[in-house]
């Protein structure tokens, strides 16, 4: 028998890959809410961008973090979409409330 010199062990276990995914769908639903609720609604869709930057950012983290390559750009992209869907229904629902009036 060969001896197979330094050939790295595979992971037993990996983690899933998608709970960062949904970490990051988490964020942005809170984040939304929170910026629906507490600024003012002319300040409403900039801080909901500045918010969905954070977000793409936070994506990149999180798959970073993860440190594994395969699908990396699937992982990070289903992050990103999820997230602006997420947020942009929330904005609508925000701004179909801002039309009826009190």
């Amino acid at each position: 028998m060969r001896k197979n010199g330094d050939m790295s062990e595979p992971a037993l276990a990996p983690r899933n890959a998608f709970t960062g995914v949904i970490a990051v769908w988490a964020t942005a639903f809170v984040g939304s809410i929170v910026i629906g609720i507490f600024a003012p609604e002319e300040w409403r869709i900039p801080w909901m961008l500045v918010g969905f930057g954070a977000v793409v950012l936070l994506s990149f983290a999180v798959q970073l973090w993860y440190g594994r390559t395969q699908g990396f750009i699937f992982r990070v992209a289903s992050s990103v979409t999820g997230s602006l869907l997420l947020m942009g229904i929330i904005s609508v629902g925000f701004g179909l409330a801002a039309l009826i009036p009190a």
